[in-house]
């Protein structure tokens, strides 16, 4: 039941990052690494909202409670080359 409630409250927060990037972007101030990868107009912003795209899935995740199985699937190839050979 916790997982669940948790999962929400960070869709929510991720949700909110995504509407209101303008207001983020206004008073947080663009960020340099984002203008320049992402575009000379709006970059900082359209990295806002994929922070808040980002921080949507991963509540999803932990809502679903597949978190676990997907960080293993990220991270499986980098974790079997530091294990033991059996």
């Amino acid at each position: 039941m916790g997982r669940i409630i948790l999962g929400i409250i960070i869709m929510a927060i991720g949700a909110i990052i995504v509407l209101k990037a303008e207001w983020i972007l206004r008073n947080m101030g663009a960020i340099a690494f984002f203008e320049q990868h992402l575009g000379t107009e709006g970059g900082s912003r359209l990295g806002y909202k994929l922070i808040g795209i980002v921080v949507f899935l991963a509540g999803l995740l932990i809502m679903t409670g597949m978190i676990g199985a997907f960080l293993m699937w990220i991270l499986g190839p980098l974790l079997k080359f530091g294990a033991p050979p059996v």
